[in-house]
């Protein structure tokens, strides 16, 4: 029986002791795993290795995570490679800008497992993977909707921003999946 190909990640992080805790991690997991120590780094792995996902810190010498993301996006042969942010500060302003940049997870660290990072990671690379969508809460059946929530609006509950729409493929093409997903603090409803 052939081997399954193993999903390749790189992980890119100045900390030395945070990057090879997740490289650790996800060998356990059974990734093939690449680490860089900056963003520069993490281009030049990137464009020689293409990996699946790739999971990064922000704030980096030479280069940081933003300015990684912003070169491997006009790169054809990286531009398509889920990105996933870790987070140190949790800065709303970061966030923010991984939204604008169209990154697929911004994770806040010491705020979920290990575990949870990792399904987060095989989540992103999944055909079809999650999407998410924001919505015109008047239009169609979205009124009638709203009125089924708690608060009977799509506002947030816990922080009041508004809801998004998050849809994730269910595996073998066999549907979809659905909530209403906070895009700042992550609730879900």
């Amino acid at each position: 029986m052939p081997d399954e190909k193993k999903m390749k990640i790189l992980v890119v992080d100045d900390d030395d002791i945070i990057r090879e805790t997740y490289v650790q991690v996800f060998k356990q997991k059974g990734f093939e795993v690449l680490s860089a120590v900056d963003g520069l780094d993490g281009v030049d792995l990137a464009t020689k290795e293409i990996p699946d996902v790739i999971l990064t810190g922000i704030i980096m010498p030479r280069m940081d995570g933003f300015q990684l993301i912003k070169t491997l996006r006009e790169n054809v042969q990286t531009r398509e490679i889920p990105i996933a942010i870790l987070s140190h500060l949790g800065r709303e302003e970061d966030r923010k800008k991984a939204q604008e940049l169209g990154i697929g997870e911004f994770i806040i660290q010491g705020t979920v497992s290990m575990n949870e990072i990792v399904e987060k990671m095989q989540n992103l690379t999944k055909i079809g993977g999650t999407f998410r969508i924001n919505f015109d809460p008047f239009a169609w059946d979205a009124p009638r909707l709203a009125k089924t929530l708690a608060g009977g609006s799509f506002d947030c509950p816990s922080c009041r921003e508004k809801m998004i729409l998050e849809i994730i493929a269910k595996a073998e093409g066999k549907g979809f999946d659905a909530a209403l997903k906070c895009p700042k603090c992550g609730f879900s409803g």
